[in-house]
């Protein structure tokens, strides 16, 4: 994908091209990687979002591999040690809501039978598929994640606000944010 007419966000760091050209935009289907895409949006609030894919593989060893079961038993203990852990976001209440947040996503799963089946139904199962030209074109939240984000508060789920539910939208593929010039608009469809 060298010489690629990447959407411009990603720059150059590999890291970040990675991250666009393998997973941005994607539909996700499967709630461990639902439930790690959430966790990781939640603490990515008020910073960058390279900042939290380089501690990435650091939030997986901390939060079980984002196994939601394991991480909605975390108890106080874990929070402290999670706190002294420098690879990943040291903030107390994010982690406390990533906690909060398993057993949300729980409670979700039980009701609907997967978190998949609840959040994609907002989109009728079938992402939404933008034509931006330019990256001003872009939302940071639109009506759609206003309704989520509230719906995911009345639920129980922390640190959810409508630009982060965006984020996770345009992340998990449920909206194609990928601009048309770019390659990957049309191979995320696929």
């Amino acid at each position: 994908m060298n010489g690629m007419n990447r959407c411009p966000w990603c720059g150059t760091d590999p890291l970040y091209v990675k991250y666009h050209d393998e997973e941005w935009g994607v539909p996700v289907h499967d709630d461990r990687m639902l439930f790690e895409f959430l966790t990781l949006e939640t603490f990515q609030a008020g910073l960058s979002w390279i900042t939290v894919l380089r501690k990435r593989e650091n939030f997986r060893g901390a939060f079980a591999s984002f196994d939601v079961g394991r991480v909605a038993a975390f108890t106080e203990r874990d929070v402290e040690r999670l706190m002294a852990d420098a690879g990943i976001i040291r903030n107390g209440a994010k982690i406390r809501a990533a906690i909060s947040n398993a057993h949300a996503f729980m409670a979700v799963q039980r009701e609907f039978g997967s978190f998949d089946s609840y959040i994609w139904a907002f989109v009728d199962g079938k992402p939404i598929i933008n034509l931006h030209r330019e990256l001003k074109d872009l939302p940071a939240r639109t009506e759609l994640s206003d309704r989520i984000s509230a719906d995911l508060k009345k639920r129980g789920f922390k640190f959810v606000g409508s630009t982060v539910v965006y984020a996770h939208m345009q992340a998990t593929g449920m909206v194609n944010d990928h601009l048309i010039s770019c390659p990957r608009h049309k191979e995320v469809q696929a």
